[in-house]
């Protein structure tokens, strides 16, 4: 397919498609397709590349607004931007219903769609584009990305900045997970805190939950654990509001349903479910780690959960269904390392990233960690922002970013 060029106000957009290898080891073997979108403004043509890495996994990237706000607001003052739909996600061969005649052959196939491999797909399209070095920004997952590509191809990169994507390094997937529960906790008792009215009506919708049988939309059944996900949202800067706008609706009602399935997203980008916990293994198994350390006080108190994964959500999601068995081989997969500790470690690329003082997805003690293990990585530690940070002010997180790893802040 040839670029196809639009103009929209404020910025030129370039879309393009590439064919990258299924598997990079076997480069003539099956291939797919990946997507990628470049933004400029009408007089930033010119300018240095800025490659977007998206949270996840399993999200296409962000789509650009027009005129453009926000963060890309600020990287088109400096940069033209490239958005890259991640491997299987968006317009980038998407996996919904995963290929394969058996579970082990559906899970091979989604071997193929971590960091190591979208990192990859950024290389040879960086060198199709004849790009030297670019610069990259990574959002939460994009940055564990760009960790992995700092990693193994530090010599395509010009600098990087990451926002709420210090990836763990050299911690058991089950030091991840006991850290998320106990921060989950901690927003629990915040939530209820702010909003002491929802634990009664949150208790009235879990005990109807459990004996009457409510349909969402698309047509599964809410149950009460499905219903507790709704913890989702409370690693965003707007979460604890989002979360009481759900609860208050009249249960059962058509708005009530909706805004329940909408925001719970591992029915519609299975990769999300199926592949979050290999973002954290590095050189191990998880075997479900998420749903072996689930703590009594959460069960007990019947807390909203958030980035965890369980085996019943392969029951609970229909559209899990068809890939429950692969999941399970995944759990007990041995996957390849995603860094090079003594690449990092002897890094000349200028990285700058965020850590959220109170971060629920990456905890602020481990991002600590892996900063002192990449050299020369400049840190804005803050307490302003939740996860979210880069959607809440990114024209400011950016901007700062920038400023850190050019050395003018």
């Amino acid at each position: 397919m040839d670029p196809v060029t639009y103009t929209t106000p404020g910025a030129i957009t370039i879309e393009r498609e590439h064919r990258v290898p299924l598997d990079h080891t076997k480069p003539d073997g099956d291939s797919i397709t990946v997507f990628t979108r470049e933004v400029a403004a009408p007089d930033g043509r010119d300018r240095p590349y800025l490659l977007f890495l998206q949270g996840g996994p399993g999200f296409e990237a962000a789509r650009p607004s027009a005129p453009p706000s926000g963060w890309q607001k600020r990287a088109l003052a400096d940069y033209r931007l490239l958005l890259i739909d991640q491997r299987g996600t968006g317009r980038s061969t998407p996996v919904g219903d995963i290929p394969g005649a058996t579970p082990q052959e559906q899970a091979t196939y989604l071997t193929h769609f971590r960091a190591d491999s979208i990192v990859r797909d950024a290389e040879m399209i960086r060198k199709e584009l004849g790009v030297d070095r670019w610069s990259i920004l990574g959002q939460s997952f994009g940055g564990f990305c760009s960790l992995t590509y700092l990693s193994f191809f530090p010599e395509g990169l010009r600098e990087a900045f990451l926002t709420g994507g210090l990836s763990p390094i050299g911690r058991p997937v089950d030091d991840v997970y006991a850290a998320t529960y106990q921060r989950l906790i901690e927003k629990n008792r915040a939530y209820y805190a702010r909003y002491p009215g929802d634990r009664a009506r949150v208790r009235d919708i879990l005990e109807r939950l459990d004996g009457e049988d409510i349909r969402l939309p698309s047509g599964d059944r809410l149950t009460s654990r499905r219903f507790l996900q709704l913890g989702m949202k409370l690693g965003d800067n707007a979460g604890f509001e989002l979360m009481h706008q759900v609860i208050e609706l009249p249960f059962g009602s058509r708005a009530f349903l909706a805004d329940l399935e909408d925001p719970i997203r591992f029915g519609r980008n299975p990769i999300y479910a199926t592949l979050h916990e290999s973002s954290y293994a590095d050189g191990v198994v998880t075997s479900w780690s998420s749903d072996r350390l689930f703590p009594d006080e959460v069960r007990e108190e019947r807390y909203f959960t958030a980035e965890h994964i369980f085996r019943w959500m392969w029951d609970d999601y229909s559209s899990l269904h068809s890939h429950k068995e692969a999941a399970a081989i995944l759990a007990e997969h041995r996957w390849p390392h995603l860094y090079d500790t003594a690449q990092l470690v002897r890094n000349e690329v200028p990285v700058a990233a965020t850590i959220y003082v109170h971060d629920l997805y990456v905890e602020q003690r481990f991002a600590v960690e892996t900063a002192a293990q990449v050299r020369g990585l400049r840190t804005w530690e803050t307490d302003e922002f939740e996860h979210s940070g880069l959607r809440a002010d990114g024209e400011r997180i950016l901007g700062r970013l920038i400023d850190l790893a050019r050395g003018r802040a």
